[in-house]
């Protein structure tokens, strides 16, 4: 793991905006948050309207002046660009500035680093990291040589890049290796629960949506809660207990963001996967965040990367008790829409009579009789459907039940 420590910094943001009415100031806001989380401070923010992004400053040579004065006027520590940054990008802007030059990639797994606790975690962020610095050796060989410079110090610099990029390569093949064994361990899990017909709902959502809020809420979880971008990246997975003697495992998922890095989808591919093996999405949305749409674009577009579609989706519009509306609001992509406040509770039984039917929406409704000869099948409709009622009778167990379509059939059952 790369150790980041807390230096007070002073930086300024920079963005490209390439088409007018496109996102670039709310994404700059957003990675003005990002920068907070890391302990930094924005003392300005810079914005260039170009068809296109530099190819090899990110921003024109005449913005990099201004750049430069704006960093001695505020006296800045260094820049962060909306943009993952090229390595020629970020090499250039670094020489032409003679400072520290960060991207929102950057910023992210500095992030990520902080606040990943437990050991997968820590795998997956150090693979990522090792990936995003991968891509930034090629190129710095010779800048390394020049540093030296003279005879007899001709090529140290592309020396040390291959040692680093050997060094680099051997540890992503050790991180990978540990990741396999976590998704091996995942898939023993997931074929127990699907064996126990357990069923399964993923918590998604926007970073910062409330999503660790609403876990705890419902089952007591004692995730982190903070008010802040990627509070919480290890995944929890709880039991909620619903009435009828129904029972569904809750599992919370890494918030999702704009321009999440291609880094992170792949090292935490393996976490980001619960939603794909799910039998439910619970989508929890930020209701009182202006930019609440395009979150939930962000997000249904990170879940159609990672497969995951044709699932049942149940949408919480959440923070109602910030909102300054009453708009009744709407997901066209979900099959059920609630209203809540898990901050306070408001709407939360809605959300559980909501998990109940669909539970129940998977399942068939029977009444029988079940001789005493055959009650063991009682203890398979105990776990993995629900029964509603057992009346003990002299030829037999009266039950009223809602079992899976693969337990009716059952021969024990015959044809009702």
């Amino acid at each position: 793991m790369h150790e980041n420590k807390e230096i007070e910094e002073r930086v300024i943001l920079v963005g490209v905006q390439e088409q007018d009415g496109d996102d670039t100031e709310d994404s700059l806001a957003e990675l003005a948050e990002l920068v907070h989380a890391a302990g930094a401070a924005v003392c300005d923010t810079v914005i260039q309207k170009v068809e296109r992004r530099h190819p090899g400053t990110y921003v024109g040579t005449g913005k990099v002046q201004e750049i430069r004065e704006l960093v001695i006027m505020h006296d800045a520590t260094g820049i962060v660009c909306d943009d993952e940054l090229t390595p020629a990008q970020m090499r250039n802007l670094a020489d032409l500035l003679d400072m520290k030059v960060m991207d929102r990639t950057l910023v992210i797994l500095d992030i990520f680093a902080a606040r990943a606790s437990t050991s997968e975690g820590k795998i997956q962020v150090e693979l990522a990291q090792l990936r995003y610095e991968m891509t930034r050796l090629t190129g710095y060989g010779r800048s390394m040589s020049r540093l030296g410079g003279g005879i007899g110090m001709r090529g140290p610099g592309e020396k040390k890049l291959e040692m680093d990029r050997r060094l680099i390569t051997n540890r992503i093949s050790q991180l990978k290796r540990e990741l396999e064994e976590v998704r091996q361990h995942r898939e023993v899990t997931r074929s127990r629960r699907t064996r126990q017909n357990q069923p399964v709902a993923a918590i998604v959502g926007y970073t910062n949506a409330g999503k660790s809020t609403l876990l705890n809420t419902l089952t007591n979880a004692q995730v982190l809660e903070m008010d802040a971008l990627f509070a919480t990246l290890d995944p929890t997975t709880r039991l909620l207990k619903l009435s009828g003697k129904q029972e569904i495992l809750l599992t919370d998922t890494v918030g999702f963001i704009r321009k999440l890095p291609h880094h992170l989808i792949d090292a935490f591919r393996s976490t980001l996967e619960e939603a794909k093996y799910a039998d439910y999405i619970i989508h929890v949305v930020d209701a009182s965040n202006p930019q609440m749409e395009k979150q939930m674009y962000i997000v249904y577009e990170t879940l159609k990367k990672l497969g995951v579609e044709g699932k049942p989706v149940l949408t919480l519009f959440n923070k109602q008790d910030l909102r300054t509306d009453t708009e009744t609001l709407h997901d066209a992509r979900a099959d059920r829409t609630v209203h809540i406040s898990a901050r306070t509770g408001e709407g939360l039984d809605l959300v559980r009579a909501a998990l109940e039917e669909m539970l129940r929406e998977n399942k068939i409704y029977m009444e029988r009789l079940v001789p005493y000869t055959e009650t063991a099948i009682l203890a398979k409709i105990r776990s993995a459907g629900e029964l509603v009622s057992e009346d003990y009778r002299s030829e037999g167990v009266y039950i009223q039940a809602y079992v899976p379509r693969a337990l009716y059939t059952l021969a024990a059952f015959g044809e009702s």
